[in-house]
C-alpha cells in the first residue's frame, strides 16, 4: 500500500509542473485522495465486503468528484489530473504510469455482464473529456486525444482522436486519419457531408432535366403570347 502511494505521489510530481512538494500533493490533490480511498475500497471488494466497498466509493465520489468503482484494477503511478467528473467502471483495468485528465470516462456500452469496461496498458494518456467505452484494449504508450470517443481497440504507440476515434499517429509517424482496425462505425461528420453532397447532385440532375425538357413558353421572362403588356 505504501509503495503504491509513493509511486502515485511521484507520478504527480513528475507530470504536473504545478506540484512543488510531496506534502502539497498529499494534502491538496483530489486525484491522489481518490486513489487512496479506492485502494481501500478495492481491498474490501476483493474480500467480499462489496456493500462496504460501495459505500466507501460513494463517499470517495462525494469528497473528490471522482467516481471509481471498487472493482476496478489500477496499477502503480496513476496520475488523475484535476479529475472532476472522471468515471472508472467496475471491470476497468489500468496499467502502470497512466494519466487521466478531468472528465474522462472508462465506461461500458450497454447492460452486458462480465468484462464490459476498457483495459489501458502502461503509460497511456487519456485527454480531457475523452470516453473509452466497452471491453476494448488501449495499447502501451498510446494517447487518446481530448474529447475523443474510443469504441474500438487502439494499438500500442498510437494517437487516436475524433468521434469516433481514428488513428492519426503511429509510432511517432503522422498518418492520415485512419479508422481503427476492426471498426465499422463511420465518422458522422463525413457521413453527413456525403449525404449532403449526394442530395446536391440529385437536385442538380433534376434541374438540368427540367431545363432541357421544358418549352420556350415556360421560360421565365418569355414574351406574353396574348400580345398584352
Amino acid at each position: 500500500m505504501f509503495q503504491r502511494l509513493r509511486a502515485d505521489i511521484q507520478a504527480a510530481l513528475e507530470r504536473d509542473p504545478a506540484a512543488r512538494s510531496w506534502i502539497e500533493v498529499l494534502l491538496l490533490y483530489p486525484g491522489l485522495h481518490a486513489l487512496i480511498l479506492h485502494r481501500f475500497a478495492h481491498w474490501l471488494w476483493r474480500h467480499r465486503l462489496q456493500l462496504t466497498a460501495r459505500l466507501l466509493s460513494q463517499a470517495n465520489r462525494f469528497l473528490t468528484g471522482i467516481e471509481i468503482h471498487p472493482g476496478a484494477r489500477i496499477g502503480r503511478g496513476l496520475f488523475i489530473d484535476h479529475g472532476m467528473g472522471t468515471v472508472i467502471g467496475e471491470t476497468s483495468e489500468i496499467g502502470d504510469n497512466c494519466t487521466l485528465y478531468q472528465g474522462v470516462t472508462l465506461g461500458g456500452t450497454g447492460k452486458e455482464r462480465g468484462k464490459r469496461h476498457p483495459t489501458l496498458g502502461d503509460n497511456v494518456v487519456v485527454g480531457v473529456g475523452a470516453s473509452v467505452l466497452g471491453s476494448i484494449a488501449v495499447g502501451d504508450n498510446s494517447l487518446i486525444g481530448a474529447g475523443a470517443v474510443v469504441i474500438r481497440p487502439v494499438p500500442a504507440n498510437c494517437t487516436a482522436v475524433g468521434v469516433p476515434a481514428k488513428i492519426v499517429r503511429d509510432r511517432g509517424r503522422q498518418v492520415r486519419g485512419e479508422a481503427i482496425s476492426g471498426g465499422t462505425a463511420a465518422d458522422p461528420c463525413e457521413q453527413c457531408m456525403g449525404e449532403i453532397n449526394a442530395r446536391f447532385a440529385e437536385l442538380e440532375r433534376q434541374l438540368a432535366e427540367m431545363i432541357q425538357n421544358r418549352s420556350p413558353a415556360a421560360i421565365v421572362g418569355a414574351p406574353d403570347q396574348g400580345g398584352g403588356v
